[in-house]
């Protein structure tokens, strides 16, 4: 009897083990299973059980090289749409240019029209100038790309929220640095991990929006405030609630910031890298103040007609801008660094998408155009700069990331 009662915690963990392994068996069954439905889509590599093909994509942005992951599937199965399974999701990977399409409205929100951008034009170049003049004049040397989120994160509190506190605008820049983090980690919510300290982070995030949401309307209600001066306020004098504000938010500092200041971190590295570039830059940065009032001279936007792609049933849809912007089809000798292939009409519609296409279109294309030039205009007219590292490795997590900051040495401009 003692010898089967030494053995039954061995036989416990036998079961519970077989159990689990028929469990994660019948999920990866169920969740693969796709009936009729597989007439209507492109054949897959369904990869590892749960896990689907996760590890190959995370090695390939790692490496810096994503499209790989792309590339290796649509030479394999079709040049425009794959499949593949990515944290146990389903997918379907959409990898050309738009093709058949119909016909959706679309609305651009009052607060990014052209008209409200030009007022934001001088906070973005006083705030540009005071950044430079903290973070880069007192220094010989600099790491652009987490001064580049400091920047854009400064900016987005100030004309999101009217935040210019500098103590109040780091207690949310860190738990919103926690949140981002886990948009990309492995869904497991156990204490210690990327995904759990996302959401300890979200929570405490919501409760400070909500916190401030709250006391500008209560000032709309008495009153004290009848002119909107920042984002909220226009959501809250349209009648929006507390939370819907909130949510909307989070995804404004979301798109605004890191996306952001990755585009100013490569346009300083890639400046560097081509002084010739870096001279036209310069040149016709230096007669910007004769051209101020026609820095965005876009027309009058209303709701519009726009073209969206016809899509196929699937469980999950994962768009790639990877191979199409690095497709020689579209974009001869892709991998070389050359502004004049934008000039004239540009490339073909649909091919080099940043900011997405139709009505998911980013509403805030002018936003961070007008915030990414005006920095560089600022920038560019008060230094010189030189790569300390010009072989520092690139990774994608999942947006490409100098693996060191991309230091950079500088010198003021001379007067």
């Amino acid at each position: 009897m003692d010898g089967i009662d030494s053995l039954m915690p061995y036989l416990v963990h036998l079961v519970v083990l077989y159990v689990s392994v028929v469990f994660i068996y019948l999920l990866y069954k169920y969740k693969s299973s796709d009936g009729g439905a597989t007439r209507n889509l492109p054949p897959r590599r369904k990869g590892l059980p749960y896990i689907g093909e996760t590890l190959d994509y995370v090695l390939a942005s790692r490496w810096g090289t994503p499209e790989k992951f792309i590339t290796d599937r649509t030479t394999k199965y079709s040049p425009d749409v794959f499949r593949t399974s990515l944290l146990g999701e389903d997918m379907a990977i959409f990898c050309g240019a738009a093709e058949e399409s119909t016909k959706l409205r679309a609305y651009l929100p009052p607060f990014l029209k052209p008209e409200s951008l030009q007022h934001y034009i001088p906070v973005m170049d006083e705030m540009a100038k005071e950044h430079l003049n903290q973070h880069w004049s007192p220094y010989n040397g600099v790491q652009v790309f987490p001064l580049s989120k400091k920047y854009t994160f400064a900016l987005a509190c100030r004309l999101f929220m009217s935040v210019t506190d500098p103590d109040e605008i780091e207690n949310f820049a860190k738990p919103f640095a926690l949140a981002t983090a886990g948009l990309i980690s492995v869904p497991i919510d156990l204490p210690g991990t990327t995904f759990n300290r996302a959401v300890k982070a979200g929570r405490q995030i919501r409760q400070q929006l909500l916190a401030l949401i709250t006391k500008k309307k209560n000032e709309i209600l008495e009153k004290r405030k009848t002119v909107a001066s920042d984002l909220v306020d226009c959501m809250l004098m349209d009648g929006m609630t507390e939370v819907e504000i909130g949510n909307k938010i989070v995804g404004f500092f979301i798109a605004s910031h890191d996306t952001t200041s990755t585009a100013i971190t490569f346009i300083v590295s890639y400046l560097s890298d081509h002084p010739e570039v870096y001279n036209r830059v310069l040149e016709a940065n230096g007669g910007i103040e004769k051209q101020r009032g026609r820095v965005i001279e876009m027309g009058r936007y209303t709701e519009d007609e726009v073209d969206v792609v016809r899509g196929m049933r699937s469980n999950e849809a994962f768009w790639t801008v990877h191979t199409t912007n690095k497709n020689p089809k579209y974009f001869p000798d892709p991998e070389r660094f050359d502004p004049s292939r934008f000039e004239g009409n540009g490339p073909a519609p649909y091919t080099f998408v940043p900011f997405g296409g139709g009505p998911r279109m980013c509403p805030g294309k002018e936003y961070a155009r007008l915030e990414i030039l005006t920095f560089i205009h600022n920038l560019i007219t008060s230094f010189k700069w030189a790569k300390i590292n010009p072989q520092e490795k690139i990774s994608y997590i999942p947006s490409p990331i100098p693996e060191e900051g991309l230091p950079i040495s500088i010198q003021p401009m001379p007067n």
